[in-house]
């Protein structure tokens, strides 16, 4: 958004000064829903692109979870007989797994974003924010491809499903707020420094295995929860096996450190942004 100030008292009195918001609240938001046409055609083109001269399409999206499960299944689940809190080891990999993989996949995606839209940066304006941001709401059409997956899998083992499975859309939200938070800072750093792009492969990696994916929470220490819970994902992934499958008390501290720890982030990432997206153009 633009915003028009009169001149000060030393410039001619026709002149005007037009300045870009800066700030982080409701003027961002406000902004975005003015370009949410944009919006929408920036998500869809990602998707478009994504899956475009592909021979499976989207249902590259049901394999990778899938396969990744199976991996899992034998080499933690069979070979190292990693602990699953008595939930089936499959079914228990793949709820991990389909939060992760939306979260990882988007923040990968919003990071190198920005570069990736070079010629539409530097042509025009627009909100520069709405470019991650839509990456990593396209990114949200993979985990709704795969989401029967996860279903026939609970009912391949008879688990039922409890009024509890409705807080999973608030932790899958969770979990796109967290690409975003993520996602936002680092497309603002990738402009400027290279050297992002080629870490965050290594970084996700890592961070994977820093979430409770292929074991439960449950093995790390009490005292360390706290500590733990500032990962994100450690508290999506946990709350969205309870919302789940149930037979577990609710991760209260991990889901509510990973709330704080994502609105901090958000707030963090969006600032940075806007204090430096002026000069993307020039840059890029």
């Amino acid at each position: 958004m633009t915003t028009v100030t009169q001149a000060p008292d030393d410039e001619p009195p026709s002149s005007t000064r037009i300045s870009s918001a800066q700030s982080v609240g409701t003027d961002l938001v406000r902004e975005l829903w003015r370009y949410r046409e944009l919006l929408y055609f920036l998500m869809w083109r990602d998707v478009k692109v994504r899956y475009r001269q592909t021979v499976l399409g989207v249902a590259w999206a049901l394999l990778q979870p899938t396969l990744t499960m199976l991996i899992f299944t034998v080499f933690f689940g069979r070979l190292a007989r990693l602990p699953s809190d008595g939930v089936p080891y499959p079914l228990f990999a793949l709820c991990g797994l389909m939060p992760w993989q939306i979260f990882s996949f988007s923040l990968t995606s919003s990071a190198n974003s920005l570069v990736s839209s070079e010629r539409l940066v530097t042509r025009v304006y627009f909100p520069r924010l709405a470019v991650p941001v839509a990456s990593v709401l396209g990114g949200t059409l993979d985990f709704a491809v795969a989401l029967p997956v996860l279903i026939a899998l609970l009912s391949w083992y008879g688990v039922p499903l409890s009024a509890t499975v409705c807080v999973a859309p608030l932790l899958f939200l969770l979990a796109v707020t967290a690409a975003i938070a993520a996602g936002v800072g680092l497309s603002a750093l990738n402009v400027r420094y290279r050297d992002v792009r080629h870490a965050l492969p290594f970084a996700s990696q890592l961070w994977m295995f820093l979430t409770p994916i292929a074991y439960p929470a449950s093995l790390v220490p009490a005292e360390w929860q706290a500590l733990y819970g500032l990962n994100p994902m450690a508290g999506v992934v946990e709350g969205f096996r309870w919302a789940l499958l149930g037979g577990r008390p609710f991760p209260v501290i991990l889901v509510s450190t990973a709330l704080v720890s994502t609105l901090v982030g958000l707030y963090a990432s969006v600032a940075y942004f806007r204090r430096v997206e002026r000069g993307f153009a020039d840059v890029i």
